[in-house]
């Protein structure tokens, strides 16, 4: 009974107390006057956690005021004032916000904390932000506290997230809230749980708070590691560390005397020669190092010189002591757990890695089938190798940003580039078929010859007409950004639209050569040409439609193309390689084999890519190379064309 008495009592009596003991914004400022004034961070951290914790309601706007040199003293009786100015100098108000008038400017003494106390303010105004009325700054805050994570702000955080009422705030402060916790709370149980508490996740800034914590140093001791030392692993001089880094450990720890130079060594053995002997050793003798060390290990006991280390004495030293490399967190449950959990994080991230380097191939796939499949009709199916295919897709860009001259919304500008682009290189090529290469049929080196002769009058062209530099052609607005599924996996939605544009073509060729006439008799012409005209097909009007169709299909490539890449004069040479190899390499004269091809050849680039990331030419080099070897161990590609047409 009488230590109940006790206890209300003691419970009454620091009620009476407290009160008492709290301070108004204005009192704390006043007792701490001269420290305020001259603030810096060596001095005014207690004056700026007392103004937080103190319960004042203006002390939130205190300390904003005061970072913003929005606070003042009046000289004459010391009051602090929030100030702004005014025609006769300062608007006052006091700490309440009261208006109390206005002062002249030479009345005041305006505080301007330099950015080491503006920074501790910003620390201690978190615990108001973070409980804001006003979402926005809550979430600043949480940026702030993000970006620049300090032991300080973990309370106040996880004070905030009880009354967090916004779900999305919510959540971003349980995750920072953990972040700081596994790397600031003093209990490492609760680090551990705060590690393992992340579960699958691999974001980046989980990343950025575990890396710290396996930091580690070098270290030196005579013999087993310093008790309490959380040691990663043991050092080996020579091997992990070379023995001039080892001893330089063991001079910086005070283990070894700094290392004898020869100069120094030389000119302390000159300067205590005496009758023709140093240290006991005649100058006749000294005429290898182990007699001058020797000499000067002599010296060093006579105290005639300072004590350094001479090479035998380095690697005795060196062999008596022992070097490890240990963690700057102590706690190994910290590390074994933050080990642990990078280790599943760096799995995760191989295998993200690897899905994002197949979203790269299968972009890149996307852009050489695009590019490749106008080529696949005129070459694969007509057996004509047009030089000039590159040419007819710097056309279609061309076209885009003609467009887009007389267009400026990038999304009509597009629809109507589109078709409009296939119609014009479709004319290019009825013209180039019906002028040039209806002549030359069964005659692949003069169709080359004329047609790289066409190429490169066509890009003298497009220099004449639209300049040297590089034309824009924009994309709308909804093709911005990129679809980011984590840190890691994002594809653009360029390549995205691409992609989709290549799957439609795929169909469209698909149900041109099989599901209409023109189709089959394409197919007829190509099969037998004689039969095919004997049978009422006119072989020279499908060679031209087939020429016109390819050539069309490249114009749009152009345009999809000349989204995301710089529209120059060169644009189509930078893809009629990649072009034909994809038509080779899948098999000549097939859809399919195109399509094959172009997996093929855009994984292959973009895994040798991977290892040689700041190579793209070297990459492409050796995938030349490798589908050079391809085609000797499979010449009729990946996808082979069967029947007679094989046979031609």
């Amino acid at each position: 009974m009488r230590r109940l008495i006790a206890c209300l009592l003691a419970a009454v009596a620091l009620c009476n107390i407290a009160p008492a003991n709290a301070e108004t914004a204005a009192e704390i400022l006043a007792a701490n006057g001269p420290l305020v004034e001259k603030a810096s961070r060596q001095t005014i951290a207690p004056v700026i956690d007392a103004l937080a914790n103190s319960g004042d309601p203006a002390a939130a706007a205190v300390l904003e005021a005061w970072a913003n040199k929005g606070l003042g003293v009046r000289k004459a009786d010391g009051v602090f004032f929030l100030i702004s100015p005014s025609p006769d100098g300062y608007a006052l108000q006091d700490l309440t916000g009261a208006d109390a008038g206005t002062a002249a400017k030479s009345d005041i003494t305006e505080l301007k904390p330099n950015a080491g106390v503006r920074g501790m303010i910003a620390t201690a105004l978190v615990q108001f932000t973070l409980s804001d009325p006003d979402p926005a700054k809550r979430r600043a805050a949480l940026d702030s506290i993000g970006q620049d994570p300090k032991f300080e702000a973990l309370a106040p955080l996880r004070a905030s997230i009880d009354t967090e009422d916004d779900p999305g705030l919510r959540a971003q402060k349980i995750r920072l809230e953990r972040l700081l916790t596994l790397r600031f709370d003093p209990d490492s149980m609760a680090r551990v749980a705060a590690i393992y508490g992340f579960g699958a996740d691999i974001g980046l800034d989980l990343r950025g708070a575990l890396n710290p914590i396996l930091a580690t140093k070098v270290i030196a001791a005579a013999g087993d590691a310093p008790e309490g030392a959380n040691v990663a692993r043991e050092l080996i001089p020579g091997r992990d560390l070379t023995d001039a880094a080892a001893y330089d450990l063991l001079v910086t720890a005070g283990l070894a005397p700094a290392r004898l130079t020869l100069g120094a060594q030389r000119e302390a053995l000159l300067a205590n020669m005496v009758n023709g002997v140093v240290g006991g050793v005649a100058l006749a003798d000294l005429d290898t190092q182990v007699a001058r060390d020797r000499a000067y290990t002599a010296l060093e006991v006579a105290g005639a010189v300072p004590v350094a280390a001479t090479d035998d004495e380095a690697a005795a030293a060196l062999a008596a002591h022992s070097f490890y490399d240990v963690y700057v967190e102590p706690d190994p449950a910290v590390t074994d757990a933050a080990k642990a959990e990078l280790k599943i994080i760096s799995r995760k991230l191989a295998a993200m890695q690897a899905a994002d380097l197949g979203l790269d191939a299968l972009s890149l796939a996307s852009i050489y089938f695009l590019a490749a499949i106008g080529l696949a009709i005129t070459f694969g199916v007509m057996g004509v190798i047009n030089m000039a295919h590159g040419e007819f897709i710097t056309m279609g860009a061309y076209t885009g940003y003609v467009v887009q001259l007389f267009i400026p919304n990038y999304t009509a500008s597009i629809i109507v580039a589109l078709p409009l682009a296939f119609a014009v290189t479709f004319l290019a090529g009825v013209a180039l078929e019906r002028l040039v290469i209806r002549h030359l049929y069964k005659r692949p080196l003069e169709t080359l010859l004329a047609t790289f002769g066409i190429s490169i009058a066509l890009q003298q062209i497009f220099k004449n007409v639209f300049g040297t530099q590089a034309r824009p052609l924009t994309s709308p607005a909804w093709l911005d950004g990129a679809l980011s599924f984590n840190d890691v996996v994002s594809i653009s939605y360029i390549r995205i639209a691409i992609f989709v544009l290549a799957l439609l073509f795929l169909g469209f060729f698909l149900w041109l050569m099989k599901r209409t006439r023109l189709g089959l008799e394409v197919r007829a012409v190509t099969q037998n040409p004689n039969m095919a005209a004997s049978m009422g097909i006119n072989p020279d009007r499908i060679n031209m439609l087939t020429f016109g169709i390819g050539s069309g299909i490249a114009g749009i490539a152009g345009v999809a193309i000349g989204l995301f890449a710089k529209v120059t004069s060169e644009l189509g040479s930078d893809y009629i390689v990649q072009s034909f190899m994809t038509v080779v390499v899948g098999g000549v004269g097939n859809i399919w084999g195109t399509l094959a091809g172009a997996t093929m050849i855009g994984g292959l680039q973009k895994v040798i890519e991977w290892f040689n990331p700041s190579n793209t030419l070297a990459a492409q080099t050796y995938m030349i190379l490798f589908i050079i070897l391809f085609i000797q161990f499979r010449p009729r590609g990946i996808i082979a064309l069967r029947g007679r047409a094989a046979g031609d």
